[in-house]
């Protein structure tokens, strides 16, 4: 399961889940899946939702980041 804060700016952000899979050419049911936890995303989508979200990778997908760091 992959913990992550998508949902969080995006609704920041005021975009719908089918907008911001539109915009990241990502299926809405594997950005439902994303968001959720039960699909890690490929490299490609996590610079797309960065860059949508206007953040950075790390502030999406944060427990990602400290487990790359050893802790």
């Amino acid at each position: 399961m992959t913990d992550n804060r998508i949902r969080e700016f995006r609704e920041k952000a005021g975009i719908s889940q089918v907008e911001l899979a539109r915009r990241a050419r990502i299926a809405s049911t594997n950005l439902s899946a994303i968001e959720c936890g039960r699909l890690a995303p490929w490299p490609k989508a996590k610079r797309a939702l960065s860059r949508i979200l206007k953040c950075s990778q790390d502030e999406l997908f944060p427990k990602e980041q400290s487990k790359n760091n050893g802790d």
